[in-house]
């Protein structure tokens, strides 16, 4: 084992499974083997409805996926990587594609950059020694050499939306209700406080969508307490106030597995997941590809998954409708078209419960973000939860403290607000015009043309063109006017 990994590990084995299945759960144990000491954990999921039964073979071979997911955040920090339950090499090869990809974004996103979790000398990686650096093997005992297929019945009218209380998720949901589709928003309820941004949107999608469903995890318990198996982990994390998880990036996998059981149960077609512009990356570090962290959020894991889908013949296609937008433009759509929907939004690291209503702290990088924005696009903070003194502090901040966006994006923003004489001071951050940030935008990296199916594409254009400036088409590196509904 190469010095850079020998600082990196923090226990011998990680196993996983075998799974247990309940009508309405399902659950696997998550244990970190140490010398002869053994650690163990429970992760779980539990629906409002029936969407499992036990005795059959290809509900133990989806659990067993659905348990997977987690422990690919870990091949970094171990010998071996041991899956106990029924898989094929359908389901292995996907597993170990995503390990080796995810080995390579928490190395350079958590480990080789500023990381505020990380004990000071514990981990030393050499530049040298990155491209050649390689995590844990993955070993399933139970591999099936043949195909595990249980076709899914699937209607393409019907459409989930992997739901969260945010802006993209609920910008999603109105457009496509709007279009007359039948769409069944699903909340994952992970166990912890994330549930607070989630619970205001849950609450009113429930109680005037029928076909509203929350499904109930730990994953996020799981996390921690694989945390406290690494030994280059501040164990006060829960303390560090930071825009970023410890070291996980694996995350919307997990969500989206706890979804698939109720897309088989409904014979729903099409999985949709809210991914604006820039959140599709190419780049490198030290002759090491990956995807600039977000690559669970990007639509080359979006085409993977699909193609995993059919491969099950599942019949699903997961997409995003919102790529040609940036997150301005998704926010200015969801104010000006569904302001009903966006008086949910709580998009807020640290929210916080008032007489059982969620609210924003106001002080996290994500607040500053919404606040600028809504304020910018001439939209009220306080209409989803901000109060007075949080917006003017919110606007103070944003003159001097950096924004989690992409720079085009970040510096029309600035202008905006510089524009509408918002900002209290003389901003130290550079504001600058980009108007094509307001427009669609198509281009073959961030979103192809193509990313929406046919059936959807003209009529989602009509209604995202009403509130964009126009349309642009990458072009030999320059923008050009383009009218997407020719």
């Amino acid at each position: 084992m190469p010095p850079a990994m020998t600082s990196l590990r923090g226990f011998d084995r990680l196993e996983v499974g075998p799974v247990s299945l309940e009508p309405r759960a399902l659950s696997a144990p998550y244990a970190v083997f140490h010398g002869s000491q053994k650690d163990e954990i429970t992760l779980q999921y539990r629906y409002e409805q029936d969407v499992f039964d036990a005795d059959d073979a290809a509900d133990h071979n989806l659990g067993t996926m659905m348990m997977a997911q987690a422990a690919l955040n870990y091949g970094l920090f171990c010998d071996q990587i041991v899956i106990h339950g029924p898989v094929d090499t359908v389901d292995l090869a996907l597993l170990r594609g995503m390990l080796r990809n995810t080995n390579r974004e928490i190395l350079v996103h958590k480990l080789c950059q500023p990381n505020p979790f990380l004990l000071p000398g514990r981990i030393e990686i050499n530049a040298s020694d990155i491209p050649s650096l390689e995590g844990a093997p993955l070993l399933s005992p139970r591999l099936s050499n043949s195909r595990i297929v249980a076709p899914w019945e699937h209607d393409n009218h019907r459409v989930a939306v992997l739901s969260s209380g945010g802006k993209e998720s609920l910008l999603t949901f109105g457009l496509m209700r709007e279009l007359g589709f039948e769409v069944h928003p699903i909340y994952i309820n992970e166990s912890g406080r994330h549930w607070f941004t989630a619970l205001n949107a849950h609450r009113g999608f429930k109680n005037t969508v029928p076909t509203t469903q929350r499904v109930w995890t730990n994953i996020d318990r799981v996390y921690n307490w694989m945390l406290r198996h690494l030994p280059f982990i501040r164990q006060d994390f829960a303390h560090v106030r930071a825009d970023q998880y410890p070291i996980r990036l694996w995350t919307v996998a997990g969500l989206i597995v706890g979804s698939l059981p109720l897309l088989r149960a409904r014979a729903i077609g099409r999985l949709l997941i809210g991914n604006e512009y820039d959140t599709s990356l190419r780049l490198s570090f030290h002759g090491l590809s990956h995807y600039g962290g977000l690559y669970d959020q990007s639509h080359w894991f979006d085409a993977a998954l699909s193609k995993y889908y059919d491969k099950k013949r599942w019949g699903i296609k997961q997409f995003s409708i919102l790529r040609p937008l940036s997150e301005l433009l998704v926010q200015k759509t969801l104010a000006q078209r569904y302001p009903q929907l966006q008086a949910w939004q709580v998009s807020c690291h640290a929210a916080h419960l008032d007489e059982e209503k969620a609210l924003p702290c106001g002080r996290c990088e994500k607040c500053r973000r919404v606040v600028g924005m809504l304020e910018a696009i001439g939209a009220d903070p306080g209409r989803c939860g901000y109060t007075a003194a949080q917006i003017e502090q919110t606007m103070a901040a944003l003159a001097s403290q950096s924004l989690h966006q992409d720079a085009p994006t970040s510096e029309h923003l600035l202008w905006l607000l510089t524009q509408r004489g918002k900002l209290p001071q003389p901003s130290r951050r550079r504001a600058r015009p980009h108007p094509e940030v307001m427009k669609l935008r198509f281009d073959t990296l961030h979103a192809p043309f193509d990313l929406i199916p046919l059936d959807l594409r003209q009529p989602l254009l009509r209604l995202m063109l009403e509130h964009a400036d126009g349309a642009l088409i990458r072009q030999h590196r320059t923008w050009a006017p383009f009218d997407p509904r020719e």
